[in-house]
Order: structure tokens, then sequence, then C-alpha cells
């Protein structure tokens, strides 16, 4: 187990690593704007067209770095909250393969564990967070995606429900 302070430094690695991968795509995606400008000021109608597309592509790219971003904040904060409430899966003694991916046949019975709990009731956030987390374990990254979208989403409205009337 880590201590505090150094998953604190590792912590502010993987942010400054983040933040200047996203500084250097903006770099990228302005250089590549005032390409595609140019190309369209140029008047010719295929650099008009290619000028479109070049155009096209950082506002496309940065709609991909914000909707990372987003997820990955929303996680993280759902992370946070599990922590908080003691509700993280404990995978620490399961068995391992040399890779350090955790026992095929373990992380099964994590899944199964799990899935009753969500099964039993399948709007608590908790319940789809921990499954999300299931089946990132067994290996099934597009469920898993698929059911954390689903846990940050329920996770917003008990927010918003609680928030009351007047708030929202």
């Amino acid at each position: 187990m880590t201590s505090p302070a150094a998953a604190g430094r590792d912590v502010l690695k993987v942010v400054a690593l983040i933040a200047f991968i996203v500084v250097a795509l903006a770099f990228y995606f302005v250089r590549l704007g005032r390409s595609g400008i140019e190309l369209i000021a140029s008047g010719e109608p295929v650099s008009v067209v290619f000028g479109i597309g070049v155009f096209l592509l950082p506002v496309v790219g940065a709609w991909i770095v914000y909707a990372t971003l987003r997820a990955g904040f929303d996680h993280q904060h759902l992370a946070r909250r599990i922590h908080e409430e003691g509700l993280e899966l404990d995978v620490e003694d399961l068995p391992r393969m040399p890779s350090g991916r955790v026992d095929r046949d373990a992380a099964d019975a994590v899944f199964e564990t799990v899935k009753q709990e969500w099964e039993a009731d399948p709007d608590n956030w908790r319940n789809s967070y921990r499954l999300a987390r299931a089946y990132d374990l067994a290996g099934d990254r597009g469920r898993a995606r698929e059911t954390m979208k689903r846990a940050v989403a329920l996770e917003k409205l008990e927010r918003d429900d609680s928030a009351g009337p007047d708030t929202k």
C-alpha cells in the first residue's frame, strides 16, 4: 500500500501530464485552425473545401478532449464518493496473473457478486459504479464505460434531487 504523500505525488504527476497534453493539443488545434482559415481565404474551390475539412479537425478534436476530461472528472468524483462511503471493490487479495491483472476466474466471481447487488437495486448509482468496476476487472471495457455513464447520470440525478427545488 502506498503512503498518502506518495499517492499525492502520483496524482500530481498524472495531472501535470494531462495538463501538458491539453496545452500541446490546444497549440496544435490553433495552428491547424489557422491553416484551415488560410486555405478558405485563398478562394480557390479545392482549397476552400480542404480548408473547411482542416478547420473542422480541431473543432472535433477540442470536443473529444472536452468529453474525455469531463468523463474523467465525473468518474473521479464517483470514485471519491465511493471511497468516502467505504464501498470500493476489495481486489487486493485476489489472485493475479504475471501481468498484474486479476485472475479471470477471480474477476468473474467478483463480477457475479456485484451483478447480484446491482440486480437488487439497479437505480442506485453506487451499484452501477461497482458493476462498472467489476466489468473493467473482468476485461469488458465497453460495458464498463456504458455502465459508468449510467452511474454518473444516476449520481447526478441523486445530487439534483437532494439539492431541492430551490437550487435547480
